[in-house]
């Protein structure tokens, strides 16, 4: 039988240890990218970045889909639940008392953190973020929801999706232009779907950008036979979870990032 320090190293440090791959992932742990958005960060072609993104997808760290915006556009994401789990089992591997129990307990900034959430119709995304965030974070943490061209009311299956899921009633809410937001300071910007990103204006104070191209709920079945609300609410709530972290950090940062 071969000896402990033979064994193969898990399949999240294959992954994970290159440089480059280590370095995409860092760019996607912050937001979703495109191909041509990494190759600039990273410095590196595109077509070398193109075949670790797929290395990494084929992994599972990392997911893609079409771009609500330009159907012929991809966005990456990172699945931080699988890179935690693959940390996780990795320290395992290393010797069972590097098992930790996961930490679920909420964050809590230095200073009031304002967190505004921008999709476009700000029916049922960005609404359903600044509800599971206010559900998540301590006092000190406050979010606000508009869209670029916000619908006349919140769409039914998000108000269902959160009641449902989450024991959140929001309907209660009426959307809300960004126009009408433009005095107001905001520490970090979320764009849930492409087309807002395009578009969303700055803020003043704002110190962080981050985009989550999350599918529009409204646009149909996803062809899994699951309520597409419920779906969007399961990923924002993880999307949403990973994200108090880094509003910590945010209240300690005295410039951009």
């Amino acid at each position: 039988m071969p000896s402990a320090g033979r064994a193969a190293p898990p399949a999240f440090v294959r992954l994970a240890a290159h440089p480059l791959r280590w370095r995409l992932m860092t760019e996607l742990s912050a937001g979703d990218h495109r191909v041509r958005e990494l190759a600039a960060r990273v410095g590196e072609p595109q077509n070398l970045v193109s075949y670790h993104l797929r290395l990494l997808r084929d992994g599972g760290l990392v997911t893609s889909s079409r771009s609500s915006l330009d159907g012929r556009d991809t966005y990456y994401h990172l699945d931080l639940d699988r890179c935690g789990h693959g940390l996780h089992d990795t320290g395992v591997a290393l010797h069972p008392a590097l098992a930790r129990p996961h930490d679920d307990r909420p964050f809590a900034p230095d200073r009031r953190i304002e967190v505004l959430f921008v999709c476009t119709g700000n029916s049922a995304r960005s609404p359903i973020a600044a509800a599971l965030l206010d559900r998540h974070a301590l006092a000190g943490v406050s979010a606000t929801s508009a869209g670029t061209r916000p619908k006349d009311e919140l769409h039914p299956g998000a108000v269902r999706a959160l009641r449902r899921g989450f024991g959140i009633d929001v309907s209660g809410q009426r959307p809300r232009g960004v126009d009408t937001l433009a005095d107001r300071h905001f520490d970090v910007v979320v764009t849930l779907c492409d087309r807002a990103r395009e578009v969303c204006p700055p803020f003043p104070g704002q110190q962080r950008t981050i985009h989550w191209s999350v599918r529009d709920p409204a646009a149909g079945p996803t062809g899994t036979g699951d309520d597409p609300f419920d779906g969007a609410a399961a990923e924002i709530d993880t999307r949403v979870r990973h994200l108090l972290p880094v509003l910590t950090t945010t209240g300690r940062t005295e410039g951009p990032p």
